[in-house]
């Protein structure tokens, strides 16, 4: 193996009050996703330590883009919208993600395989963060949906509050 990148979240630092977080922030997931995550992060990180598994880690905001599984926020909505079905809002829409596109994300990928240090963690962000509300009225803005469409669900347990990452060691790369 040339090089192993592992990709990971940005969920495996849980949610972040204010700021963003930088790399050498601490691990804090609170599901079992990102606790996976965090776990698969840390047992890449164990081998390049101690066997020289040359290992580097991207944490990614949540992307959007082509082919992605339709069960995901945006496709999902977007679906849902255009048959004016309604779309199931978790807690009152506040959550705020950090959205990016996915060729992006994939450049980003590429500038670490290429570009960074080995044993290394590079986060993945956009700087455009968003509530899931904006999110699901600019979706029924673009498709002619109605607010009506909006229905309220119980909010999801371990649903983090928000996610923001610091890219900056990333930019600093080539990445952009």
């Amino acid at each position: 193996v040339d090089r192993f990148v592992q990709i990971s979240t940005d969920e495996v630092y849980g949610t972040i009050d204010s700021g963003s977080v930088s790399e050498d922030a601490p691990l804090d997931p609170r599901n079992p996703y990102s606790a996976t995550k965090a776990s698969a992060d840390l047992l890449a990180l164990s081998y390049y330590t101690t066997h020289g598994l040359p290992v580097l880690i991207t944490r990614s905001s949540n992307n959007y883009g082509p082919r992605q599984h339709r069960e995901k926020l945006i496709p999902k909505f977007i679906t849902r919208a255009a048959a004016s079905k309604e779309l199931p809002v978790y807690g009152d829409g506040s959550n705020i993600r950090e959205w990016m596109y996915v060729e992006d994300n994939c450049r980003a990928i590429m500038t670490v395989l290429t570009e960074g240090q080995l044993g290394e963690v590079y986060n993945v962000g956009s700087d455009m963060e968003l509530t899931n509300l904006e999110v699901t009225n600019e979706i029924l803005d673009l498709v002619g949906g109605s607010q009506e469409q909006i229905e309220f669900v119980e909010d999801r347990p371990g649903h983090d509050q928000r996610y923001s990452l610091d890219a900056t060691k990333l930019r600093s790369r080539g990445w952009e």
